[in-house]
């Protein structure tokens, strides 16, 4: 294929300084789009705003050559002794050389860039180009000599390279560069660095908590809107509540609440996802916006086709369930007699299963052990719960849509808010929800968010409503809505259990494997991009969390 840069889109400079800084950074901005903007990059705007605002010298170009391939916007353009100068502005310091203050390599190489695309258009050498430091005040100046040229030229001849490939370039070897790289949470590079060597000691780059709340609309007839950067939520009554879209990180419409067009397109701009709730507590569908998905999904494809790959997934998919299956019944059980409540067989057939799955070849074999041990876990379920419910609140057996009772009603409410939220991180990761390695594709559920499901049923549904259970917090008759045979969360019920749901999100929980601790609303997002990496060369860390 050619390499001709007339024939190809042009790149921006700042792809060169991310090139620079390190080619797995350049390829998850520029080749797979993504781009984080923490605060550090908010602060370089900021900085450039001011200087934009600045009167006297200060010009600021957009440039663009197809000779040299490249893009952007320079800084400054200042005149000094008759010799146009490009300045580049940074927060931060200069390096430090044998001969003073010295330009970091990504800093030298993007104002080089910048001179050449000055150079062209006036029509004028550039010989010389500065890099200003404001952290300690520095000005350092840069030869924009035959070297620097070269270096330019070469950059350019790279970037084009990694941008015709599918496969990510390797984490940088210097592990202190990924210390201040906004993309850290999305690279995880000490994740992949502890996969490749257990004794690892990771720094946590990965953030703890979400940024973002979820707004759960669940009064019927509200209606969401739009007013300039906020959504406002408006009852029947004509209340109103506002929230800045930089707060949400997804809106949940339950029922015959609306929502508008405009607040829509707020929500798709912002990258705020939007998910629609029947009233009985089914998930519809929802709008989640993510970055330009080709490569991850073109690497998914191909990993999963391969037989060995996703029985090795399925596996171990299968062993984290069963084991967190497992943990939650001999947690709870403590101090209970568990012969007479029919746990202790439970847990033996859970021990069975899970000894047997790591043994089994074939994953319609492993399917069917997964699929017993679910059949114990639920055994044992009636147990857990506390001898003095009320009749109404007894589980007497696992069934789905549509609930025959009110423990299953729960189950199932509980469920769908967690597909919701799995669903919401497989696209934020930029994966095909539709195409899974365990469940098999035979309902209008996604396979792939239903096999995420599997790590996360116990810690974030299961645990915190038999807890609430047992704390007497449901009223069978004012939680409930009873038409014949079927059993569904009245609006109070439905309010009780996402607040249930949403603080057990914000629970922290330390991972066993990498050493940290992080909310489970992070994990869900830490273990979809966990998996993505094994197929993208980096293995061994997916669905490795086990409850103590």
């Amino acid at each position: 294929m050619s390499t001709d840069s007339t024939t190809e889109p042009t790149l921006r400079v700042m792809a060169l300084h991310a090139l620079a800084y390190c080619e797995r950074l350049f390829y998850l901005e520029e080749v797979e789009e993504i781009r984080i903007a923490d605060a550090a990059v908010y602060a370089g705007r900021r900085l450039h705003e001011e200087l934009t605002a600045d009167e006297g010298e200060h010009v600021s170009l957009v440039l663009e050559s197809e000779t040299l391939g490249i893009r952007g916007k320079v800084d400054c353009l200042r005149r000094r002794d008759g010799r146009l100068i490009p300045y580049e502005h940074k927060r931060g310091r200069s390096a430090k050389g044998n001969n003073g203050p010295q330009a970091w390599p990504s800093d030298r190489l993007q104002v080089c860039a910048y001179a050449l695309l000055v150079e062209e258009h006036a029509g004028t050498p550039i010989e010389e180009a500065r890099v200003r430091y404001h952290a300690n005040n520095t000005t350092v100046r840069v030869p924009v000599d035959a070297e620097a040229r070269h270096d330019v030229r070469k950059a350019v001849a790279r970037a084009r390279t990694l941008s015709q490939s599918v496969e990510r370039p390797p984490v940088a070897e210097n592990d202190r560069l990924c210390l201040r790289c906004s993309l850290a949470p999305v690279c995880l590079p000490e994740e992949e660095r502890l996969a490749r060597d257990e004794g690892w000691e990771p720094v946590r780059l990965f953030p703890q908590d979400r940024e973002r709340q979820t707004i759960h609309v669940t009064t019927h007839g509200a209606r969401v809107g739009k007013s300039g950067e906020t959504l406002t939520v408006t009852s029947p009554d004509g209340q109103k509540q506002a929230f800045p879209i930089r707060e949400v990180g997804e809106i949940v419409i339950h029922g015959y609440a609306q929502i508008s067009t405009q607040a829509i397109h707020l929500c798709a701009a912002q990258e705020v996802g939007v998910h629609w709730f029947t009233g009985g507590g089914r998930y519809v569908s929802g709008l989640v916006a993510g970055a330009s998905p080709v490569q991850r999904r073109v690497r998914q494809f191909e990993a999963l086709c391969d037989p060995g790959i996703v029985f090795r997934l399925a596996r171990r998919l299968a062993t984290a369930r069963m084991s967190g299956q497992l943990g939650f019944l001999l947690r709870a059980s403590r101090g209970k007699d568990r012969k007479a409540s029919g746990i202790d067989v439970a847990i033996q057939g859970l021990r069975n299963a899970l000894r047997i799955a790591g043994h089994v070849e074939g994953i319609d074999v492993l399917r069917g052990h997964e699929g017993e041990a679910g059949r114990h876990y639920f055994s044992g379920f009636p147990g857990l719960l506390r001898d003095d419910l009320d009749d109404r609140l007894r589980f007497n057996g696992r069934n789905r849509r549509p609930s025959r009772d009110r423990i299953n009603a729960l189950l199932n409410f509980g469920y769908a808010l967690l597909y919701r939220d799995v669903l919401q991180a497989i696209i934020a990761v930029g994966l095909e929800p539709a195409f899974g390695f365990f469940h098999r594709p035979r309902s209008a559920a996604h396979p792939l968010v239903l096999d995420l499901m599997e790590l996360f049923r116990v810690p974030l549904w299961d645990m915190p409503l038999v807890a609430s259970i047992n704390r007497l917090q449901w009223d069978a008759e004012a939680d409930f809505t009873q038409a014949g045979k079927q059993v569904w969360l009245s609006d109070a019920g439905r309010k009780k259990a996402i607040a249930v749901y949403e603080r057990r999100k914000e629970d922290r929980w330390k991972h066993p494997v990498t050493g940290y601790s992080l909310s489970y609303a992070r994990l869900i997002e830490l273990e979809s991009r966990l998996l993505e990496k094994e197929w993208a060369g980096e293995p061994g860390l997916f669905a490795r969390m086990r409850l103590r």
